[in-house]
């Protein structure tokens, strides 16, 4: 018999595991997913310092993903906006994407980035890549410098939940539609009709 899909939401009660072969996140149009299970909790406020959860003194975030762990913590304030939810949603569960990409794939992300620098392209889909965006040049993005690691993983991210979490319009979407054109296709090329391993 087979198993019936389970409806990830906002309102779901935590913690959660999400079971990518399963579960469907409501509201997105995301490809198929393909890996192990991720526990998911909310917390109210999340403040992480250094990497880790924190009850004071650290920085608000709005999630946290623990990779190795498979484990992934959402500010509980986020259940009060289902579009914004989806969208930070779509953006975590992609770092758990970009960790098995491959090098080759990364590196063809790397190249599409350096483009767009070279073209002169302002912006970004998400304020993650493009506080990281603001810091870079087109030199140090050529180098494997952690700054250019992290605005690659983050431009990945955000460009996944800006395709898949059905926002349409939001104020982080700042990257010029001819910009956004290539991302789109590399996503398309890259995944095609296959599930995408997370």
């Amino acid at each position: 018999m087979a198993s019936r899909s389970r409806l990830w939401t906002p309102k779901r009660s935590a913690p959660f595991r999400f079971e990518p072969c399963r579960c469907k996140v409501a509201g997105c149009d995301l490809p198929a997913l393909d890996g192990r299970p991720i526990a998911v909790s909310y917390r109210t406020p999340l403040l992480v310092r250094q990497g880790r959860l924190v009850a004071t003194g650290g920085q608000e975030m709005h999630a946290a993903s623990f990779l190795r762990k498979r484990r992934l913590v959402l500010d509980g304030a986020l259940r009060r906006d289902p579009a914004e939810w989806r969208r930070i949603v779509v953006h975590e569960l992609f770092h758990f994407v970009w960790v098995r990409l491959g090098n080759s794939a990364r590196r063809c992300w790397h190249e599409l980035l350096r483009a767009e620098f070279a073209g002169h392209a302002k912006g970004e889909l998400g304020w993650s890549a493009e506080w990281r965006k603001e810091r870079l040049t087109a030199d140090a993005l050529r180098r494997p410098t952690r700054l250019a690691r992290e605005y690659a993983c983050e431009s990945f991210c955000d460009t996944a939940a800006w395709l898949y979490a059905g926002a349409g319009r939001h104020p982080e979407f700042t990257l010029p539609a001819r910009w956004r054109k290539p991302r789109r296709l590399w996503f398309i090329q890259q995944f095609g009709e296959r599930a995408v391993p997370l």
